[in-house]
């Protein structure tokens, strides 16, 4: 299921364009979810004119990835992915049905794997989990411009 829309209640949200997705969750929703990211940002462009930069799409694409593919790693189920421009900013966020906060681990640079929740807080302009019953909202933002 796919929903876009444009607006919201307030003032910085006035000029919002959204777009979410359900998932099963499965191991094809990685793929699904970059394709999506990048449609949207597409779309973005194209229909709105906002202004995106290739930094921001390959950003987007690597926070959609980790973040989706941590849910399906540790929070196994339907997710949701929304996507939310407002003022010059990208929001990711997933949410997932498992209410435990992610945990980024220490820098270890001999670790083999486990770096995607370290490689979305370097890049992200602001992290934050949201827990909301029975899950949580991991949402990570990246301004659009270089």
């Amino acid at each position: 299921m796919e929903s876009v829309r444009r607006g919201g209640a307030g003032p910085s949200e006035a000029h919002a364009i959204a777009a979410t997705v359900s998932m099963t969750g499965g191991g094809a929703c990685i793929a699904e979810a970059r394709r999506f990211a990048t449609d949207f940002l597409a779309r973005a462009r194209t229909d709105h004119g906002v202004p995106v930069s290739a930094r921001a799409t390959d950003l987007t694409q690597l926070v959609v990835s980790e973040l989706v593919t941590n849910a399906h790693k540790y929070a196994p189920g339907p997710l949701l992915l929304e996507l939310r421009i407002t003022d010059g900013v990208v929001a990711v966020s997933v949410h997932d049905g498992v209410g435990a906060r992610p945990v980024a681990r220490s820098v270890d640079p001999h670790r083999v794997g486990q770096h995607g929740l370290e490689i979305v807080m370097a890049v992200a302009q602001e992290f934050r989990v949201d827990l909301e019953p029975p899950g949580k909202r991991v949402t990570a933002s990246i301004a659009l411009a270089p």
